[in-house]
């Protein structure tokens, strides 16, 4: 147990070394202006397939874990502004859309090399077309998903007229609609971890921050939706017509930083394997 709150501790140190709260808010202020593009092109790319019909959708999916204090007033924006007219999916619009999208996918990359003591040596622009790779596949997938969630229950209200025997497991795929959302969200960590940095991450040595990274999210996105229902009030008196905003970034800015606090952790484990494996090996 000592060892495991030494762990901690020395991951704190790593954090605050890494400028890891300066990074946390460039996480926060880039996801938070990644994130109207990004499904304003989900929203492109859904008609230029044919999906309309889940397009509205999309923005519903992509919040399906948040705080309904953090997601309700960006999604109402949000669909304020997807409910405006675009262009198709070649227009200016769409194309820079996905540009300042992968903005967001280059704040990630920039806090893990950071966090595991790398450097990028990579050029820029193959960097920013890998991170316009992951908002495209990212769009795919959140239409794949929008999509599930859709037919789901449709699906599911036609296999309860020919087997009723079937309604008390109705609650479950309620349930598996958080199931489907953590699997995607473990996946997108794993591909941050083992993808972005300068490095390639053994996926043993980067399970215990993403295993980390992921409950305490779950854990503050908890705790965070029981503070606002009794004290939201108290950001509207503080930012008045800036309150739901100020809220977003307080909250992105606590995901980033357990996000990044997740690569120090594997960080300092990788730093003691080493110099155990140098103690153990034998002398000349």
């Amino acid at each position: 147990m000592r060892d495991i709150w030494r762990l901690l501790l020395e991951s704190l140190k790593n954090f605050d070394g890494d400028d890891g709260y300066a990074m946390s808010s460039h996480i926060a202020l880039q996801g938070l202006t990644a994130i109207f593009p990004f499904l304003i092109f989900v929203t492109s790319l859904a008609g230029f397939l044919g999906a309309k019909f889940v397009a509205s959708d999309a923005a519903g999916a992509f919040f399906e874990i948040w705080p309904p204090q953090v997601a309700g007033p960006i999604l109402h924006e949000i669909e304020r502004v997807l409910n405006a007219r675009h262009g198709g999916l070649l227009t200016l619009s769409a194309a820079l859309a996905v540009y300042f999208s992968s903005s967001g996918v280059e704040a990630l990359r920039t806090g893990l090399n950071r966090a595991y003591g790398l450097k990028e040596t990579r050029p820029w622009w193959l960097l920013r077309l890998e991170s316009v790779g992951y908002v495209i596949i990212g769009a795919l997938a959140l239409l794949a998903l929008t999509l599930l969630l859709v037919l789901g229950p449709v699906i599911w209200a036609g296999a309860l007229k020919f087997a009723p025997g079937l309604e008390p497991l109705t609650h479950l795929v309620a349930l598996a609609r958080y199931g489907v959302a953590t699997i995607i969200l473990v996946t997108a960590l794993l591909v941050a971890h083992r993808v972005l940095p300068n490095a390639h991450i053994p996926l043993r040595d980067c399970a215990p921050g993403i295993i980390l990274t992921l409950a305490a999210w779950m854990i503050f996105a908890t705790a965070f939706s029981a503070y606002l229902q009794r004290f939201a009030l108290n950001y509207v008196a503080t930012y008045a017509g800036l309150a739901s905003v100020m809220i977003a970034i307080v909250f992105l800015y606590a995901l980033g930083a357990i996000f990044i606090y997740g690569a120090e952790l594997n960080e300092a484990l990788r730093a003691r394997k080493s110099v155990k494996g140098r103690d153990q090996s034998p002398a000349p």
